[in-house]
């Protein structure tokens, strides 16, 4: 039989709360971070408005020798790992090396170190490069950083497939746990709120330039004009249930299911692959739709996408036939950060028995959803399904199940 896969830490950075216990409070509060661009000056752009993580200072949290090579992304990232482990109870030194391993996403790298390094270029001359930028702007940076800060040498990598990445992160982070690994960092953090990242976001076609931060991100409302970048993400600590068990932490619960499916192209006549990811995800679970609490919508904010999705939904669990919540209308999309920081959710609603609210949002009756809008609901969250789709087609799908669903929690 495979291993089961736990998560025993949780560590967030977002636009409502730097950290899980203000980001969890903001989201049951019903409180957004989204406002205008502080990080530079936004107004010779169409898009004005983002969501950006409060308060942090990387110098609080980081040796300052990590500073000249490390975009925020990272910085982010390597604080978020620290506050997971220390969730978990985890102490790197004190582990076999090659018993850890680092599995993350990333959908544009260090945008923002690469920004600067190209105007030094440009202003300065090549002398004046770093040559730290030769990986701070890779995909694979944060993986590498964690891995090297934490000693840890066993299976790692990086996923690339735009939002949908987070949650491939974990599902690979899960594989390698099944061939004996214990225990793997995994979730995702992005960052690419300057001038050159919000240029490449902007060609996207899906960026709201809406002022307003309480009506310009609004998926499934019959108003939805695109949807607001954001920064952040979650990162998790995922180990072998028997070994988590073995040195006695407190498990939050098991990644249960995973599917993955791509669009077929847009003029095939052929229909999305969401629908198809959520009927793998629940295989592989081995579970039945109605044993679904609620899920956590992708929400796009784009009226032909949220239509899809909506569909996906309906197909599988019927109209109104379950509950949907996407409290990143709190936060902005963040990339391949935003499932990651859903999964992180799903697992506090376990905890606390509710499900968070989806804000600023009344959704048109054409979707025949039951989205939890303005504030928490109660209710038993024993099995969660987190919905993911990145940019180019990818669709991914997760259940997280609480142990109390899975032979019980000692």
């Amino acid at each position: 039989m495979s291993a089961v896969a736990v998560v025993t830490g949780l560590g967030t950075a977002a636009p409502n709360g730097l950290g899980t216990s203000d980001y969890w409070s903001a989201t049951r509060a019903g409180k957004s971070g989204i406002g205008r661009v502080t990080r530079f000056d936004p107004d010779r752009y169409p898009a004005k408005l983002a969501g950006e993580v409060p308060g942090f200072t990387a110098e609080s949290y980081l040796p300052g020798k990590l500073l000249p090579q490390t975009d925020r992304m990272t910085r982010l990232a390597l604080v978020a790992t620290d506050w997971a482990l220390a969730d978990a109870g985890i102490r790197p030194k004190d582990l076999p090396a090659f018993d850890m391993g680092v599995i993350t996403a990333s959908s544009a790298g260090g945008f923002e170190f690469g920004q600067g390094e190209l105007q030094n270029l440009w202003s300065r001359g090549s002398q004046y490069v770093s040559a730290y930028q030769s990986f701070a702007w890779f995909y694979a940076v944060n993986s590498g950083q964690i891995s090297i800060r934490n000693g840890m040498k066993g299976p790692s990598g990086v996923l690339v497939s735009d939002q949908a990445g987070g949650l491939d992160a974990v599902a690979q982070a899960r594989r390698q746990i099944r061939k004996g690994t214990d225990l793997i960092v995994s979730g995702s953090v992005d960052a690419s709120i300057c001038p050159w990242g919000w240029v490449a976001q902007y060609t996207c076609g899906r960026l709201s330039t809406s002022d307003d931060p309480a009506t310009a991100y609004r998926p499934f409302a019959a108003t939805a004009a695109g949807h607001v970048a954001g920064e952040g993400g979650a990162i998790l600590i995922v180990e072998r249930l028997e070994a988590a068990r073995d040195r006695g932490a407190d498990i939050y619960g098991a990644i249960a299911g995973y599917g993955a499916t791509f669009d077929p192209r847009p003029d095939s006549g052929r229909e999305p692959g969401l629908r198809k990811a959520i009927g793998l995800a629940l295989a592989d679970a081995r579970i039945r739709p109605e044993e679904v609490d609620v899920v956590f919508a992708d929400a796009a904010g784009v009226r032909e996408l949220d239509r899809v999705e909506a569909e996906a939904i309906t197909s599988v669990f019927g109209p109104y036939g379950v509950p949907v919540t996407a409290p990143k209308t709190m936060t902005g999309r963040l990339c391949s950060g935003a499932a990651p920081l859903d999964m992180a959710a799903a697992f506090l609603a376990m905890s606390d028995g509710l499900i968070p609210p989806t804000v600023n949002v009344r959704p048109a009756a054409e979707y025949r959803l039951d989205l939890v809008v303005d504030r928490p609901r109660a209710a038993a969250v024993r099995t969660a399904l987190v919905l993911a789709r990145g940019y180019g087609g990818f669709n991914s799908a997760m259940v997280l199940r609480d142990l109390d669903s899975r032979n019980g929690r000692t």
